[in-house]
Protein backbone atom coordinates (compact mmCIF):
# COMPACT_ATOMS: atom_id res chain seq x y z
CA UNK A 1 0.00 0.00 0.00
CA UNK A 2 1.44 3.35 -0.88
CA UNK A 3 1.58 5.64 1.58
CA UNK A 4 -0.07 9.42 2.56
CA UNK A 5 1.83 11.69 4.41
CA UNK A 6 0.31 14.45 6.52
CA UNK A 7 2.36 17.32 7.69
CA UNK A 8 0.89 20.69 9.16
CA UNK A 9 0.26 22.36 5.88
CA UNK A 10 0.48 19.39 3.61
CA UNK A 11 -0.76 16.25 2.02
CA UNK A 12 1.37 14.01 0.49
CA UNK A 13 -0.45 11.19 -1.67
CA UNK A 14 1.20 8.86 -4.17
CA UNK A 15 0.60 10.38 -7.50
CA UNK A 16 -2.31 8.82 -9.07
CA UNK A 17 -4.94 9.43 -12.61
CA UNK A 18 -6.60 12.00 -10.09
CA UNK A 19 -4.32 14.00 -10.85
CA UNK A 20 -3.79 14.84 -14.70
CA UNK A 21 -5.58 17.69 -14.73
CA UNK A 22 -3.40 19.21 -12.10
CA UNK A 23 -0.34 17.96 -13.74
CA UNK A 24 -0.95 19.04 -17.07
CA UNK A 25 -1.15 22.44 -15.37
CA UNK A 26 1.92 22.69 -13.74
CA UNK A 27 4.32 21.54 -16.34
CA UNK A 28 2.57 23.97 -18.37
CA UNK A 29 3.59 26.82 -16.26
CA UNK A 30 6.79 28.58 -17.17
CA UNK A 31 7.68 28.84 -13.86
CA UNK A 32 8.00 25.84 -13.04
CA UNK A 33 9.18 24.06 -16.34
CA UNK A 34 12.36 26.79 -16.58
CA UNK A 35 14.73 24.72 -14.62
CA UNK A 36 13.56 21.43 -15.35
CA UNK A 37 12.70 20.91 -18.98
CA UNK A 38 13.35 23.14 -22.45
CA UNK A 39 10.00 23.91 -23.30
CA UNK A 40 6.75 23.03 -20.99
CA UNK A 41 5.06 19.47 -21.94
CA UNK A 42 2.17 18.80 -23.57
CA UNK A 43 -0.88 16.64 -22.35
CA UNK A 44 0.41 13.58 -23.41
CA UNK A 45 3.47 14.05 -22.00
CA UNK A 46 1.77 14.51 -18.75
CA UNK A 47 -0.14 11.66 -19.05
CA UNK A 48 3.24 9.92 -19.77
CA UNK A 49 5.12 11.19 -16.27
CA UNK A 50 1.89 10.24 -14.57
CA UNK A 51 1.69 6.47 -15.49
CA UNK A 52 5.78 6.78 -14.44
CA UNK A 53 5.35 7.76 -10.98
CA UNK A 54 2.09 5.44 -10.82
CA UNK A 55 3.99 2.77 -11.93
CA UNK A 56 6.94 3.41 -9.53
CA UNK A 57 5.28 3.09 -6.62
CA UNK A 58 4.01 -0.50 -8.25
CA UNK A 59 7.87 -1.72 -9.33
CA UNK A 60 9.85 0.41 -6.59
CA UNK A 61 7.62 0.50 -3.55
CA UNK A 62 8.25 4.52 -3.15
CA UNK A 63 7.99 6.97 -5.63
CA UNK A 64 6.42 10.62 -6.21
CA UNK A 65 3.59 12.13 -4.09
CA UNK A 66 1.11 14.90 -5.52
CA UNK A 67 1.45 17.74 -2.45
CA UNK A 68 -2.05 19.36 -2.12
CA UNK A 69 -2.20 21.62 0.98
CA UNK A 70 -4.57 20.71 4.08
CA UNK A 71 -8.15 22.05 3.90
CA UNK A 72 -8.30 22.59 0.70
CA UNK A 73 -6.64 20.25 -1.15
CA UNK A 74 -5.38 22.47 -3.80
CA UNK A 75 -2.29 20.90 -5.70
CA UNK A 76 0.42 22.63 -5.80
CA UNK A 77 2.98 20.32 -7.02
CA UNK A 78 5.30 16.85 -6.32
CA UNK A 79 8.21 15.20 -4.00
CA UNK A 80 9.39 11.97 -4.34
CA UNK A 81 11.96 9.12 -4.22
CA UNK A 82 12.77 7.79 -7.12
CA UNK A 83 15.17 5.21 -9.16
CA UNK A 84 14.57 6.79 -12.47
CA UNK A 85 17.81 4.90 -14.39
CA UNK A 86 19.32 8.47 -15.44
CA UNK A 87 21.70 8.25 -17.98
CA UNK A 88 24.64 10.49 -15.44
CA UNK A 89 28.00 10.24 -15.20
CA UNK A 90 29.18 9.03 -12.20
CA UNK A 91 26.06 7.02 -12.13
CA UNK A 92 23.45 7.06 -9.34
CA UNK A 93 23.87 4.62 -6.70
CA UNK A 94 21.54 5.64 -4.41
CA UNK A 95 18.08 6.93 -4.23
CA UNK A 96 17.05 10.22 -5.73
CA UNK A 97 15.01 12.89 -4.46
CA UNK A 98 13.00 15.28 -6.36
CA UNK A 99 10.62 18.18 -5.61
CA UNK A 100 8.83 20.87 -7.47
CA UNK A 101 5.99 23.05 -6.14
CA UNK A 102 3.69 25.76 -8.37
CA UNK A 103 5.32 28.86 -8.37
CA UNK A 104 2.64 30.51 -6.45
CA UNK A 105 3.82 28.22 -3.37
CA UNK A 106 7.36 28.90 -3.66
CA UNK A 107 9.20 30.83 -1.08
CA UNK A 108 6.88 29.45 1.74
CA UNK A 109 8.76 27.05 3.15
CA UNK A 110 6.17 24.20 1.84
CA UNK A 111 8.81 22.26 -0.77
CA UNK A 112 11.18 22.08 2.56
CA UNK A 113 8.09 20.60 4.51
CA UNK A 114 7.49 18.31 2.12
CA UNK A 115 10.73 17.51 1.39
CA UNK A 116 11.99 16.83 4.65
CA UNK A 117 8.85 14.64 5.30
CA UNK A 118 9.76 12.65 2.36
CA UNK A 119 13.05 12.17 3.67
CA UNK A 120 11.78 10.72 7.14
CA UNK A 121 9.81 8.82 4.99
CA UNK A 122 12.91 7.29 3.31
CA UNK A 123 14.60 6.95 6.56
CA UNK A 124 11.94 4.61 7.97
CA UNK A 125 11.29 2.51 4.70
CA UNK A 126 14.39 2.17 2.32
CA UNK A 127 17.29 2.21 4.85
CA UNK A 128 19.92 3.40 2.43
CA UNK A 129 22.90 4.51 2.99
CA UNK A 130 22.43 8.03 1.54
CA UNK A 131 19.91 9.65 -0.83
CA UNK A 132 20.78 11.85 -4.49
CA UNK A 133 19.65 14.34 -6.12
CA UNK A 134 20.22 16.42 -9.29
CA UNK A 135 19.93 20.52 -9.86
CA UNK A 136 20.88 23.10 -12.20
CA UNK A 137 23.30 25.20 -11.47
CA UNK A 138 20.95 28.28 -12.35
CA UNK A 139 18.39 26.74 -9.97
CA UNK A 140 19.83 28.68 -7.08
CA UNK A 141 16.64 28.68 -5.19
CA UNK A 142 16.73 24.57 -5.18
CA UNK A 143 20.43 24.57 -4.17
CA UNK A 144 19.86 26.44 -1.19
CA UNK A 145 16.76 23.75 0.03
CA UNK A 146 18.84 21.02 -0.94
CA UNK A 147 21.40 22.31 1.48
CA UNK A 148 19.22 23.29 4.30
CA UNK A 149 18.00 19.47 3.88
CA UNK A 150 21.69 18.81 4.29
CA UNK A 151 22.81 17.56 0.77
CA UNK A 152 26.12 18.87 -0.22
CA UNK A 153 27.79 18.77 -3.76
CA UNK A 154 29.84 15.97 -5.22
CA UNK A 155 30.00 16.16 -8.52
CA UNK A 156 29.14 18.62 -11.55
CA UNK A 157 28.44 17.23 -14.97
CA UNK A 158 25.88 17.31 -17.55
CA UNK A 159 22.33 15.26 -17.98
CA UNK A 160 20.52 15.22 -21.45
CA UNK A 161 23.35 17.85 -22.76
CA UNK A 162 22.55 20.78 -19.28
CA UNK A 163 25.13 20.84 -16.78
CA UNK A 164 23.75 19.66 -13.68
CA UNK A 165 25.03 19.56 -9.96
CA UNK A 166 24.72 16.43 -8.68
CA UNK A 167 24.63 16.38 -3.89
CA UNK A 168 24.33 13.62 -1.62
CA UNK A 169 22.97 13.17 1.86
CA UNK A 170 24.12 10.83 3.97
CA UNK A 171 22.44 9.23 6.95
CA UNK A 172 19.20 7.97 5.66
Amino acid sequence: MSPVIETDRLILSPVAEGDYADLCALLADPGFFRHIFPQALNAEEAWFRLLRDVGHWQVMGYGNWAIRTQGDGRYIGSVGLLSYRRIVDPAFDAPEIGWGLSPAFQGKGMAFEAAAAAIAWAEQHLKADRLVCMISPDNTPSLALAGRLGFKPYAETTYKGDAVILLERAGT
